[in-house]
């Protein structure tokens, strides 16, 4: 159990952008370990580690092609409807021994329900619902460094003003 509980952590929720999909390359690991980016509009930016094929769902996702076929968070979410669910927002919500979890939060039957859910899968779902993506204040106070030292430039240039 973390220290001190969950009682003294701020867990309001911030919305927060998906940036984009990067790739950290290294002259002494042979494969580029991929990342999402994210920031809310303090800009404070966030990055997790993800999978190859998760960095490909939400690349997908946010260039707004699809495949031949329905891939994995295509059959989610086509799923989650068929069954009448709606899904209404993804929280990142924790962050233990550098590991993020997040919950995706659905409407079932008039009914609100949360699911267990890696970021990656929650956001590549989210990014198809076009649902809202938040983090925790106590996540982003914890894992969050301000845009410009992740992307060198300003935040404003980041947010496109």
């Amino acid at each position: 159990m973390r220290e001190g509980g969950a009682e003294n952590r701020n867990l309001e929720e911030r919305e927060i952008q998906v940036v984009g999909v990067f790739e950290e390359r290294s002259s002494d690991a042979p494969l580029s370990n991929p990342f999402v980016l994210v920031r809310d509009n303090r800009g404070r930016a966030v990055l997790i580690w993800i999978g190859r094929f998760e960095a490909l769902a939400i690349s997908m996702a946010l260039e707004g092609a699809s495949a031949d076929r329905p891939l994995t968070h295509d059959l989610l979410k086509n799923m989650a409807e068929r069954l009448g669910a709606q899904i209404d927002r993804v929280v990142v919500d924790d962050l233990w021994q550098d590991t993020f979890y997040a919950k995706i939060w659905m409407t079932v039957n008039g009914k609100a329900i949360s699911v267990d859910s890696r970021p990656s899968d929650a956001i590549a779902l989210a990014l198809r619902a076009k649902c809202p993506v938040y983090m925790t204040e106590a996540v982003l106070e914890e894992a969050s460094r301000p845009v410009e030292e992740i992307t060198g430039g300003s935040a404003e240039e980041e947010q496109g003003e």
